[in-house]
């Protein structure tokens, strides 16, 4: 597929269904990138991806258990690094990523 027919099919105005995943796919980037520059350096990278459901649920998906124990208790920070004008985080979720590394 040529360069030029890709850019069209992720153009936000070309297929709204499409645009609408790009837009949610770049705001979870936004999020997780936020997240890990408010952890501690020896931290920063361990999320994989993050997401706030519409419940209020701040979920953080992280590569391994020994990460994920220390994010946990990390969570009022992730919580604050999340929060913004209009979005109330209720509680942090940490799981951890399935993917093969």
């Amino acid at each position: 597929m040529a360069a030029d027919k890709l850019e069209n099919l992720l153009n936000n105005k070309g297929n709204r269904e499409l645009g609408d995943l790009v837009k949610r796919a770049q705001k979870m980037a936004e999020l997780s990138t936020a997240l890990s520059a408010a952890l501690p350096a020896d931290l920063a990278d361990s999320i994989v991806a993050a997401n706030i459901r519409e419940n209020g649920e701040l979920v953080v998906i992280c590569k391994t258990p020994a990460r994920a124990a220390r994010l946990r208790f990390e969570a009022s920070t992730l919580i604050r690094a999340a929060s913004s004008p209009g979005v109330e985080i209720s509680r942090c979720i940490v799981r951890v990523s399935q993917a093969k590394s």
